[in-house]
């Protein structure tokens, strides 16, 4: 079948003036082919998303055994459903005793707003603490809470009371205070770059919301499914936050995020207001019923253990003298060179060879890789040779 780019151009609403415009019919493990029968290597996992690769056989019979079932029936909160109640299990019996209670959203801007909004209930308090560089997501009160000015410009006026502090300075931390409802971060900044918080610096964050009785949001919607070789990548550092939300990977492919926490601190969206917080299709029960697969999937197949010597094979192929840095995390990385222009061309040049990686929006002089977790050694071999090829041709 053939896609019209006519219509894709027209009739569906653009975020920027060049799209990659390729046309996709179907994909399968860690490639995307085109109606012609043109393969891509896919090495971002739609941004992170993807981390089974594409039509998991296991997320495909759970979402099949669902619509047999029943797809939605009623708003969230109202009816006992098997789909959900069993993803949160799932989910809990991952986490830490102190979060045990998740609130199921349709994405992860949305699990965001939900944590702030959570926080500020329970704190009584205003304030937000973010970071500088931080990426939360382009509805209001995420993007209020997020670092790039020049995306948020044109949108104001934003929450208020919002302070941004730097990412990895001890001395900002003094900035939480007795007035902070929540300080909300990425244990590893994507859009940023990939830029990795220490472990003392988590560790001081996380006494000084202790003193301070500000809520700490850890958010691993990039993070967490086992993009960092750990289910989330809040467990490299021993450091648990109050709230965590999570969302792209969890779905297998579906739409779904979640903020969890403890079961106090939820209850307090349960009244003044009655309520407090709502959505019709969050925990949509496909989308829950693909979420457990895909966590049951990393588990049953060992693939956390596989992500750390992938990253590293990786790592040790893209090697070359124009690289200025790698930065990486399991199998999260950033690519940087001098300019934007350098990531341009050698992005093109992937594209046009077969393979997809993309740029960030706060960090146009690196690109990111983020494939498939299942992706093989020898998978990884073609691709650094593509990249090798791209970076030679600058």
């Amino acid at each position: 079948m053939q896609f019209s780019h006519d219509t894709f151009l027209k009739n569906i609403a653009q975020t920027t003036g060049s799209p990659f415009l390729i046309n996709i019919e179907k994909a399968e493990g860690i490639y995307l082919y085109s109606p012609e029968g043109k393969r891509y290597m896919d090495l971002i996992s739609g941004i992170a998303v993807s981390n089974l690769g594409h039509k998991h056989p296991r997320v495909i019979e759970a979402v099949k055994k669902q619509v047999d079932s029943h797809m939605h029936v009623m708003v969230y909160g109202e009816f006992v459903q098997s789909s959900p109640n069993q993803l949160a299990e799932k989910l809990v019996s991952l986490l830490p005793p102190q979060l045990n209670c998740c609130y199921f959203t349709n994405s992860g801007t949305e699990a965001n707003e939900g944590a702030l909004k959570l926080a500020k209930r329970y704190t009584g308090r205003t304030e937000i603490v973010s970071f500088r560089g931080a990426y939360h997501g382009s509805t209001h009160g995420s993007l209020s809470v997020s670092g790039n000015e020049v995306k948020k410009q044109a949108f104001r006026p934003l929450l208020p009371d919002v302070r941004f502090i730097n990412f990895n300075h001890h001395a900002d931390l003094d900035q939480i205070t007795d007035r902070t409802a929540c300080v909300i971060f990425e244990p590893i900044q994507g859009d940023a770059g990939v830029r990795i918080a220490t472990q003392k610096y988590l560790e001081a964050l996380r006494k000084k919301c202790d003193d301070t009785g500000a809520l700490l949001i850890f958010d691993e919607i990039q993070t967490g499914v086992g993009r960092t070789g750990k289910m989330f990548a809040f467990e490299h550092y021993n450091v648990v936050p109050d709230i965590l939300t999570s969302a792209k990977a969890l779905g297998g492919g579906l739409p779904i995020g979640t903020f969890i926490s403890s079961y106090e601190i939820m209850q307090t969206l349960t009244h003044e207001p009655m309520l407090g917080h709502i959505t019709t299709f969050g925990g949509n029960p496909v989308s829950c019923a693909a979420a457990h697969a895909t966590l049951s999937v990393i588990e049953d197949e060992g693939l956390l253990s596989k992500v750390e010597p992938k990253g590293e094979l990786f790592e040790s192929l893209l090697s070359h003298p124009k690289v200025k840095e790698i930065r990486r995390k399991g199998l999260m990385f950033a690519i940087e060179f001098e300019t934007d222009e350098e990531v341009y061309k050698i992005v093109k040049y992937c594209l046009d060879h077969g393979l997809i990686c993309f740029w960030f929006l706060s960090c146009p002089n690196s690109f990111r890789i983020a494939p498939p977790l299942t992706i093989t050694e020898e998978e990884i071999k073609e691709a650094c040779k593509t990249i090798q090829e791209a970076f030679d041709h600058l």
